[in-house]
């Protein structure tokens, strides 16, 4: 690359001249490429552990005038190849100019000033990517690519100097991450070390410090235990790698590679020596964090966050804590925990402005709301910035928010004044107004229904007066006044100040008539569903009457949702919860239906309309418990993980007894994924639930620890699994809620449990007390950390899990073993995986949807299998092996889909490791015949075509054949329903079952092979043995048994012409066809000659008469017949003598060969050339008559022991495996690379 020209005092230090003219010097650096000796070693050394990791490129150029000492570089390059071209452009176009100036300064001043305008010129070019990397960075990505061998697709996101431990002894290097890999280089005094690692497996993450290992980044992969250390900044390094990590495995959790996202903030000053992605992952991260502390819509974005005070009216404080603006939302979070929590929409804002600066009260800005509330925010270092950014967000706002026009139930709650807050009473008596969403959009199947409006509970309780529910009446009133005197001074609805205080009273337990709302605000539910009004209507009227697997299984479960309910009892109840299910499942197809979503979704009706459920069901399946509802439950699994990380921190002497008796995995399931609704009785888990909502997954586990902590004594005396299970099981189910105005359910769960003497009773508020005071130290953040380490550890258990599964499937006589099997199921995997997130240019390549069954989870299309099938297969024949690649991919691609999976994958492969030479040649055989060959290559062969009905294994194909048309409009079908629901899964069992049906294939089976198809096999066969060290045996071998074989098909052909001579004849009486054994020179006269230019003559086939060419049977010179019956297609004397004379040659030197031996066994089979072998191209009825069976090319090859020799050599797969594995991330999208080279 050009540089701009930068003084050199000391030119010759640690750099060789290689080249030099009168005015430049191309320079090597020393200790690049061959030789070097010590001082190459040390300069080596130096270059990777100072700061030259991106500065030292090993070539250079410099510009120096006769008599100065001062050099100027003016050019480097990484490779011999770079440099040369910048030394020749130099030389073709400022030698001769510079040979004219007079002084050297003008000449120094002119080189100067041209290479700042080539720099201006590239710079120019490259103006529309927008965000650039700065220069120092893009010449350290420069170095990682050509280092490592990446792809210009793998983007550097940062690289840091560190140790990393070889056994006892630190290697000083460089570390870097890019969005795939982790990769560290060094070199010292001659040792290498270079290491590379892809995110998608590591299995383990964590910074530790130890007496051999102080404070480094561990780093676990399946197979090996890295150590990294002596960081500048570990916590900055450990974070990013927190990050990659955990991007790639949501890349296998749900095959979302990484985006950059573009609607993030982009800072107005980026540090210089910060990537474009570093800085997009940073933003990305504060996103995540400000989305999650707020419960806001996950597509919010974070314009930027200040240090600030808020005015506290409810105790006259102010309070110092972080402003957060983002396009919908002013946020406020104090610096204390409990103090103060604010959340401002942005459509509630009325007025912003900037208040009188006092020594009391600096920069103050005042926000009023249409609620009537007034925030006053100071201490604001850049106020008028701030208020610039507010005013910018506010214009981008509808000018009426679309949930302004709810005037029912929630609009007189939520958006009201504290002054003018309706009694409870007249609240749950208002119906939703007609010009609600609801009210409007609602298709007829809802609109009359009474859910649309109101909770079930208020529609199924006993209309009982408070007063005559005694003391439980009168603490429900308590409650709800401590509410109300709550809202009056704190605030009400999403611009409430959330304290200690909330807290406190939500422990106490929320009234039942306020539940629903203070659900909807605490999980943020609130807010998606007044910006989104209408939604839930019209996809409820969208889903309705659409048929997956997702509705069946909604059936399936609709009844046995809180059964024991009145509400659930009926058609009412049932239809509310199909509608909401079946909405979720459509609006979310990944996640679709999962059992336990019934039993959280059946209470959030009770307290909530159809709409609010909805939205309560979609903040906590898609941000409160994250990756909890799909097919493998992930969420809830990794949440396990930290239950028995927090036993065993909490309750250490439990941990390993619960760990010998295995409950754990057993009760946090069924405890996690339903929130206790389905192990507690109703009105003590709703109570759960409460606490749920405003503090998160926090106190599920804490309710957890609590629970085991209550029980230590019994557990730890249990002796098996089921007795564990029976006493937290009673336990559970006498947790009561005394103050529950509700009248009692009976808990199906409790009727099962109950012993002769039930145990005590425990009050869940007693149960969450204790809860808080043992085990409150767990924070958020911890938690959140703690999942990260559990997800690593889940997601890759779940993929040995799908290993072990696809390797099962495989049939036991593949001939490979298991560890053979795994090791080609990971190469198979990462070739999927890489074109994931390097395979950007090949649309064929599929993105892996993990909701299908394991086996077709992982696929791979035709590039990726030519890869792979290059590097793996036995039978390497040079330039032909992506063409064998190409007819093996389409013979194992039964369904025609253009993807194989990993038991088609294995099969083939098998086919070519292992097996006798009969099966071996049986494969080979089959490549030559459809389906194997292309339509191009296949289509005139008609009589092979028959193949599909004989052939067992592809009756699928035969139906493709069949009902082309039909299939494809299918499969289109198919795919567009995919995008809205899950897999039908019956189809696959349908076809493992076919697949398990013992078919066996004799090769009586197989079809016969015309001349066309033959000449195709040698052709292979020359290609295949060009490698070998029995080269010369093998070329006669095979020109042998080609001679032979070429006489055996000559010998049918000519039975078939004489039996069938009268057919021919009145098939075309006019043309006058001549007899078979004729020669070719004859059937010309008789013909009459095409004109010159007729390319079809050339050709040699009759498109006119819907019959596609054959590919030649002598290289591609001749042409081959049409199909059966048609009328033979005249040719010139001269073409038929030319391809008389190359016919028999062709068949020993197919591919180009240069191979002088085999001129005897020319003139061997050349003794035939007057024989019709050569005029089969002149007739096509001759043509399709030449045909040779398998049996006959079986016993030919037995002949020859070269041969037979040759396919029955074993061949060790596991050598190949390994060469593939190194290779796999060194394909380069760049010719430049010079992959061999070591930069140092």
């Amino acid at each position: 690359m050009w540089l701009g020209p930068e003084e050199v005092l000391v030119a010759n230090a640690l750099w060789v001249t290689e080249r030099a003219n009168p005015f430049f010097v191309l320079q090597r650096r020393r200790g690049h490429g061959k030789g070097g000796g010590l001082t190459g070693l040390l300069v080596g050394t130096l270059d990777v552990v100072l700061d030259s990791s991106a500065r030292v490129a090993p070539y250079r150029i410099l510009h120096q005038t006769q008599d100065s000492q001062v050099y100027w570089t003016v050019a480097c390059g990484s490779s011999r190849k770079e440099i040369t071209k910048h030394w020749e452009w130099l030389e073709n176009n400022l030698l001769q100019t510079l040979s004219i100036f007079d002084t050297e300064e003008d000449i120094t001043t002119f080189v100067k000033g041209k290479i700042h305008g080539i720099i201006a010129e590239e710079n120019k070019n490259l103006q529309p990517q927008g965000d650039e990397d700065p220069g120092k960075f893009k010449e350290a990505e420069l170095k990682m690519r050509k280092q490592f061998g990446m792809p210009e697709g793998e983007k550097l996101v940062n690289y840091y100097s560190c140790s990393y431990w070889k056994g006892r002894v630190p290697r000083q290097g460089w570390l870097y991450l890019t969005v795939n890999h982790l990769c560290f280089y060094s070199f010292l005094l001659g040792k290498e070390v270079s290491l590379v690692v892809q995110w998608v497996d590591v299995t383990r993450l964590e910074k530790n410090a130890t007496l051999l290992f102080p404070e480094s980044i561990r780093v676990d992969t399946r197979d090996q235990e890295l150590f990294f250390s002596m960081f500048l900044n570990i916590s900055e390094t450990f974070k990013l790698m927190e990050q990659l990590a955990n991007l790639a495995m949501r890349q296998l959790l749900d095959s979302e590679g990484f985006l950059e996202d573009k609607a993030l903030p982009r800072p107005p000053r980026p540090h210089s020596n910060i990537s474009a992605l570093k800085r997009d992952l940073d933003a990305r991260a504060k996103n995540e964090c400000y989305c999650a502390t707020f419960r806001l819509p996950g597509d919010e974005r974070l314009d930027g966050h200040t240090g600030c005070t808020l005015w506290t009216p409810f105790n006259k404080l102010h309070i110092p804590g972080q402003m957060f603006i983002s396009s919908n939302y002013i946020c406020f979070a104090s610096k204390e925990e409990d103090a103060c929590h604010l959340i401002i929409p942005l459509r509630e804002v009325t007025i912003v402005e900037k208040a009188d600066s006092s020594s009391v009260l600096p920069s103050p800005l005042s926000i009023s709301t249409k609620s009537k509330m007034t925030f006053l925010f100071a201490n604001l270092k850049d106020r008028d910035f701030l208020v610039q950014r507010i005013s910018d967000f506010l214009q981008k706002m509808p000018s009426k928010p679309p949930g302004n026009s709810r005037a029912g139930r929630k609009a007189s709650i939520v958006d009201s004044a504290p002054e003018s807050s309706p009694a409870p009473q007249e609240v749950s008596e208002q119906p939703a107004s007609p010009t609600s969403p609801l009210g409007g959009l609602q298709g007829s199947h809802a609109q009359e229904a009474p859910t649309a409006s109101q909770g079930l509970l208020k529609l199924f309780q006993r209309n009982t007066p408070m007063e005559d529910l005694g003391a439980k009446g009168a603490k429900e009133k308590m409650k709800e006044e401590s509410w109300h005197i709550h809202f009056f001074e704190y605030g009400r609805g999403m611009c409430m100040y959330r304290t200690a205080r909330t807290r406190e009273l939500v422990l106490k337990g929320i009234p039942e008539s306020l539940r629903g709302e203070l659900w909807l605000l605490f999980s943020g539910a609130w807010n998606e569903m007044v910006t989104h009004p209408g939604y839930y209507a019209e996809l409820v009227e969208k889903s309705t009457g659409k048929y997956s697997l997702a509705t069946e299984e909604i059936e399936r479960d609709l009844h046995r949702s809180m059964p024991e309910h009145p509400a659930f009892q009926n058609e009412l109840g049932i239809a509310a919860l199909r509608r909401v299910l079946t909405a979720y499942a459509f609006r979310n197809p990944t996640i679709g239906y999962c059992q336990a979503m019934n039993i959280v979704t059946s209470v959030l009706l009770l307290y909530g309309s159809e709409e609010e459920a909805f939205w309560l069901l979609v903040a906590l399946c898609e941000r409160m418990l994250p990756d909890y509802y799909n097919t493998r439950v992930v969420g809830a699994l990794v949440d396990q993980g930290i239950f028995e990380e927090l036993t065993r921190d909490f309750l250490p002497q439990l941990s390993e007894k619960m760990q010998d008796l295995g409950v754990i995995p057993s009760i946090s399931l069924s405890w996690f994924l339903t929130l206790f609704l389905s192990v507690m009785p109703f009105e003590s888990a709703a109570v759960i639930v409460d606490c749920f909502f405003y503090e998160g997954i926090k106190v599920i586990l804490q309710v957890a620890l609590a629970i085991l902590d209550a029980n230590m004594e019994q557990l730890l005396g249990c002796s098996d699994e089921g007795e564990a299970m029976t006493v937290l099981g009673r336990y559970l189910d006498n947790v009561v809620n005394k103050q529950s105005v509700s009248p009692p359910i009976p808990h199906l769960h409790a009727l099962l449990t109950s012993g002769d003497d039930p145990p005590e009773e425990v009050d869940i508020f007693d149960l969450l007390k204790v809860s808080y005071e043992k085990f409150s130290s767990l924070r958020a953040e911890d938690i959140e950390q703690m999942r990260f380490k559990q997800r690593l550890k889940v997601i890759q258990s779940l993929e040995d899990t799908a290993k072990r599964s696809v390797v099962r499937a495989i049939p036991g006589d593949i001939g490979f073993s298991i560890e053979e099997l795994e090791d080609l199921y990971m190469v198979f995997k990462a070739k999927q995986l890489a074109s994931q997130y390097w395979g950007s240019s090949r649309p064929a390549a599929v993105r892996r949807d993990p909701s299908l069954p394991y086996l077709e989870q992982y696929r791979i299309d035709t590039n990726q299998f030519q890869e792979l099938f290059a590097s793996l297969t036995p039978w390497a024949c040079g330039s032909h092996t992506s063409v064998l690649a190409g007819r093996m991919f389409r013979l194992l691609d039964e369904n025609k889909d253009s993807l194989i999976n990993f038991k088609e994958f294995v099969t083939g492969i098998s086919r070519m490791y292992h097996g006798d030479l009969t099966e071996k040649l049986k494969v080979l055989y089959k490549l030559h015949l459809p389906p194997a060959l292309s339509p191009e290559e296949a289509e005139s062969a008609l009589e092979a075509t028959h193949y599909f009905t004989e052939n067992s294994s592809s009756e699928e194909a035969l139906q493709q054949e069949e009902q082309e048309g039909a299939g494809n409009d299918i499969q289109e079908k198919r795919r567009e329903e995919k995008g809205t629901s899950p897999p039908d899964y019956r189809h696959y069992l349908r076809m493992w079952a076919k697949e398990k049906e013992v078919q066996k294939e004799t090769i009586k089976d197989l079809p016969k092979m015309n001349q066309e198809q033959f000449i195709e096999l040698c052709k292979t066969l020359y290609n295949m043995f060009s490698e070998d060290p029995m080269e010369q045996d093998l070329y006669h071998a095979i020109a042998t048994v080609a001679s032979l074989l070429l006489r055996i098909g000559e010998v049918g052909r000519r039975f078939s012409a004489w039996s069938g001579r009268g057919e021919s004849r009145d098939s075309a009486p006019e043309e006058g066809e001549p007899p078979a054994p004729h020669p070719p020179q004859d059937v010309a006269q008789e013909l009459q000659p095409p004109a010159a230019g007729d390319p079809q003559a050339k050709a040699g086939g009759d498109t006119h008469l819907g019959k596609a060419p054959q590919e030649s049977q002598v290289v591609g010179e001749g042409g081959g017949g049409e199909g059966r019956g048609s009328p033979p297609q005249p040719l010139s004397d001269d073409e038929t003598k030319d391809d008389m004379s190359m016919s028999s040659y062709s068949v020993v030197s197919t591919g180009s060969l240069q191979c002088e031996d085999l001129a005897d066994d020319t003139v061997l089979v050349g003794g035939e050339a007057h024989s019709p072998v050569a005029t089969t191209h002149s007739g096509g009825a001759v043509d399709t008559d030449w045909c040779i069976s398998f049996e006959q090319i079986l016993a030919s090859i037995l002949t020859e022991s070269v041969l037979v020799n040759f396919f029955e050599k074993r061949v060790d797969i596991g050598l190949k495996i390994k060469d593939q594995r190194k290779v796999e991330r060194q394909f380069s999208t760049s010719s430049d690379h010079e992959q061999s080279a070591v930069l140092g």
